[in-house]
């Protein structure tokens, strides 16, 4: 079962409730995305450390509901 991109977007902002979240439905199948999220919750993490709050956040779903997502992550300038 695809998943809902709003529903992307809830699990990441329960998790970093300061982040904003663009998704984007590759191909229209609710199972490939790809997400760019901007946090100041980031600042001081390793780049691998910032995909790995994210995966955290989608609580296993990667992989399995969620058959791929392409990561982008960044700092807010302002952070």
């Amino acid at each position: 079962m695809p998943m809902n991109a709003d529903e992307i977007i809830r699990l990441i902002k329960e998790a970093l409730p300061d982040a904003a979240v663009e998704i984007k439905d590759l191909r229209g199948d609710g199972d490939h995305y790809q997400a760019y999220v901007e946090s100041r919750e980031f600042v001081g993490k390793t780049r691998v450390q910032q995909h790995q709050m994210v995966y955290a956040a989608l609580q296993g779903r990667v992989g399995g509901v969620l058959h791929a997502l392409a990561l982008s992550t960044a700092i807010p300038a302002k952070a």
